[in-house]
């Protein structure tokens, strides 16, 4: 087992690894076999302060040094990482039940995510704006806002701590992240021990390890960080954005979904199956981009359904450290038992199981119903699991109808032998993303990711990530003299 699971089971704090001082231990379990990979004495209100503290002290010399020499920081990341791909990779196998699938494409979207940092440190661009008055000169520059504030999920724990974690530093700012306590180490203290190995200044990153039963908001409460970036449930979102609005923050959330891939009549079905079942099924579909519901026109619905079933069949369930394993286990025993409820009440509603999935332990095997009544709330829902939903249609209308019942809008996908058709079906689509003849789940650097609805508020990437994490300063200057009323 990995030396990081010892060797990183502290808080990043100012620079050095300290011990939490709260009064009982976060208990870091591998999820397909129970082992216990770490202990770690949590993080109290003292340490995230001293952590918000720290970041406010390092942040003014960060963003006063030069971009071409912060960006160095990054590059430096990068190599680490690709030294240590394989160590990482375990430990995304370990923590998470990621398969090897899943971990080489969390690393490739990491590593691609770094890359793109480096240019993040040169982004911003100033503008000089005419005026009305005589002589003056307006200036607006774009400069970090300060501090921000990130809370990573379990699903892509390292990816998604790098994903606001890089931008914003290479931006200027400082950050203190709280990882998932599911994911300590892959979303927290590891990417912490990056940044130190590649030269970041202490306290420009720090790392809390902690639960909101020590700390309650005080996270996202405390007066530093002027931005928070969430990444999680609609649930917990709608509270962080809540309590950012109250103290005056800026909140960029990226939520859950409920992602319809549909497959129109003129499609090419095996295609369409290969990426329904990917869109589904990808990292045990604990993915806010997976396809929930996959709609099918009903006149291929026969052929669709019998290969779509077909290939689940063959989807090996089990040991994520097998590379030949598919479908790995849920995060913890919780998730396990509200998917087998989900299956139960959709049967219970009157669906049929083609495929009727089973959990021992956290391993949860493929379910695939069809049939589920269209008032059930299971379609308003997101499924977090690989349980798919097969929903006929009688043409686009009606497909864009259910595509869009949905409190979500994330993602989604149209398979057609008509691209610019495809174009025009997502065009009615209200989601921030959506994808024609491809899978559900993607996510470039460059390009805008977030949803519309409970899916989010905000954008990440590209041009947007620096409107997430800078703000904008107009300094006028006046040549000449002003003239004044009185």
């Amino acid at each position: 087992m990995s030396s990081y699971f010892t060797d990183l089971a502290q808080q990043y704090i100012d620079g050095e690894w300290r011990p939490g001082t709260g009064s009982w231990d976060i208990i870091d379990f591998n999820p397909y076999d129970g082992e216990k990979l770490a202990s770690i004495t949590i993080a109290t209100v003292d340490e995230v302060d001293d952590a918000y503290r720290a970041a406010e002290r390092a942040q003014k010399a960060w963003a006063a040094t030069n971009p071409y020499a912060r960006r160095t920081v990054f590059e430096r990341a990068l190599r680490i990482i690709e030294e240590r791909e394989a160590e990482i990779v375990e430990v995304i196998i370990a923590e998470l039940g990621g398969t090897h699938t899943k971990a080489g494409f969390e690393l490739h979207l990491a590593k691609e995510f770094l890359r793109e940092s480096v240019q993040w440190a040169l982004r911003p661009e100033g503008k000089i704006i005419p005026s009305p008055v005589d002589g003056k000169e307006n200036r607006v520059y774009k400069v970090p806002v300060g501090v921000i504030g990130v809370i990573s999920p379990f699903n892509f724990p390292f990816l998604l701590s790098i994903k606001s974690v890089a931008p914003a530093l290479a931006l200027g700012n400082a950050v203190v992240l709280k990882p998932h306590q599911n994911t300590p180490i892959a979303g927290g203290s590891l990417v912490a021990k990056v940044f130190e190995e590649a030269g970041l200044p202490g306290g420009l990153l720090n790392v809390v390890i902690t639960d909101i039963a020590e700390i309650g908001d005080a996270f996202i409460e405390h007066p530093v960080p002027k931005v928070i970036s969430f990444t999680g449930s609609d649930k917990v979102g709608r509270h962080v954005a809540t309590v950012c609005a109250a103290n005056f923050k800026r909140s960029i959330l990226e939520l859950g979904g409920n992602s319809a891939l549909v497959v129109l009549e003129d499609a090419d079905i095996d295609y369409a199956v290969d990426a329904a079942v990917f869109s589904r099924y990808v990292h045990q579909g604990q993915v806010c981009m997976a396809a929930n519901r996959i709609l099918v026109d009903r006149s291929i619905e026969a052929e669709f359904t019998e290969k779509f079933v077909a290939k689940v069949k063959t989807l090996k369930v089990g040991d994520p450290s097998d590379p030949t394993t598919v479908i790995g286990p849920v995060i913890n025993s919780s998730q396990a038992d509200a998917l087998t409820s989900v299956v139960d009440q959709a049967i219970a509603e009157g669906a049929t199981a083609l495929v009727h999935g089973t959990a021992t332990d956290n391993l949860v095997s493929p379910s695939v119903l069809t049939g589920l009544p269209a008032e059930s709330a299971l379609f308003q829902q997101e499924i977090f699991g690989p349980i798919a939903i097969l929903v006929p249609f009688d043409g686009e209308e009606e497909a864009v109808r259910i595509a869009n019942d949905t409190p979500y809008g994330l993602s989604g996908a149209v398979h057609t032998a008509d691209v610019e058709r495809g174009v025009a079906f997502a065009k009615q689509i209200d989601t921030g993303m959506f994808h024609v003849n491809d899978g559900t789940v993607h996510d470039e650097p460059i390009v805008a990711f977030g949803g519309e609805k409970n899916s989010g508020i905000g954008r990440l990437n590209g041009d947007s990530v620096v409107d997430a994490f800078t703000t904008q300063k107009w300094i006028s200057v006046q040549h000449g003299r002003s003239y004044f009323p009185f």
